[in-house]
């Protein structure tokens, strides 16, 4: 029979109520609450300075909440954290692999800190390498391996417990596109295995890609949640119609509000957010001055309407 602490983690990997953490009178979480479900990929998107990483570090037990309730598989944090963290495999934002150590040995080592033994961690070594496509790099050093490769190196070090939760900070900032396709790959394999991920991440369409659910964090709160097709649903117009060129602001003052429900501009780029695109396009064929793109609405359209286009620090 199954323990209680067992029968929880299936039931939610990780429970968050009412969170809340202020620093200096400024309350940067504040009232967060979201839970995820066993075998689902949960993100959480919000510009820099939202709380995510707030957030992360009192789900992790490494900050101490104010006030609220966190449960992670099965166990109370900051109460249980030590223990909690045994059953839980962590991507930071940035790298912290050890630079004096081989692939092998980084993983051999920390594998040790989770009481492992030596035998049993050689034994996994060679699958969680082939696993982060560094088959027959165990003896390389960290020095001569590429971003992309120790990405996908502390990637596997995070699965060395075979943890219940893994926890994503940004895993693929600073990656070149082939590097985060592979990393989107192993990430669906896990996730087709049934591991449940908690993912930060500034890039819309990897979170479109990899989850089942997201919430959008701003000043602290969660505005909105959800698949992220019904946040596009529920937030967005159905097509946008990107209008590029000196010309474009101008013309989105005069022009845009006859055919777009909502109009934004950014730069020399005018957004309509439109119902049906045959109007403005056909207008716009009539404006050769300018450039235009028509395509469905995304989560990208969602975040910036839900947080703004101004750039945050």
């Amino acid at each position: 029979m199954a323990s209680p602490d067992t029968d929880s983690a299936a039931a939610a990997p990780l429970t968050v109520r009412d969170l809340r953490k202020s620093y200096d009178g400024r309350e940067v979480v504040a009232g967060v609450s979201f839970e995820l479900k066993p075998g689902e990929c949960y993100g959480l998107l919000g510009p820099n300075g939202a709380g995510k990483t707030t957030t992360l570090r009192c789900c992790l037990g490494l900050t101490t909440p104010d006030s609220g309730t966190i449960t992670m598989v099965g166990l109370p944090v900051p109460l249980s954290a030590r223990q909690a963290r045994i059953r839980v495999g962590v991507v930071p934002q940035f790298d912290n692999l050890d630079p004096d150590f081989t692939a092998a040995e980084n993983l051999l080592v920390y594998g040790r800190y989770f009481g492992l033994g030596d035998a049993h961690l050689r034994a996994r070594i060679p699958d969680l390498l082939e696993f982060a496509g560094l088959a027959g790099k165990g003896e390389t050093r960290l020095r001569t391996l590429s971003g992309g490769m120790k990405r996908r190196l502390t990637l596997a070090r995070a699965l060395v417990n075979d943890p219940d939760l893994l926890v994503l900070d940004e895993p693929t900032t600073g990656l070149d596109p082939q590097a985060r396709h592979l990393i989107w790959e192993r990430l669906k394999r896990l996730i087709g295995d049934g591991k449940t991920i908690l993912l930060t991440t500034h890039f819309m369409d990897e979170a479109e890609r990899l989850c089942a659910r997201l919430a959008i964090m701003d000043a602290g709160r969660i505005i909105t949640q959800g698949s992220p097709q019904q946040l596009i649903e529920q937030h967005i117009e159905p097509y946008v119609v990107e209008v590029f060129g000196e010309d474009a602001p101008g013309w989105a003052r005069a022009e845009a509000g006859s055919f777009a429900k909502r109009c934004e501009v950014s730069g020399e780029t005018a957004f309509c957010y439109v119902d049906d695109a045959v109007p403005l396009l056909a207008h716009l064929a009539k404006k050769p001055q300018l450039r235009v793109l028509h395509r469905p609405a995304n989560l990208e359209d969602v975040f910036l309407k839900q947080t703004g286009r101004d750039l945050r620090d």
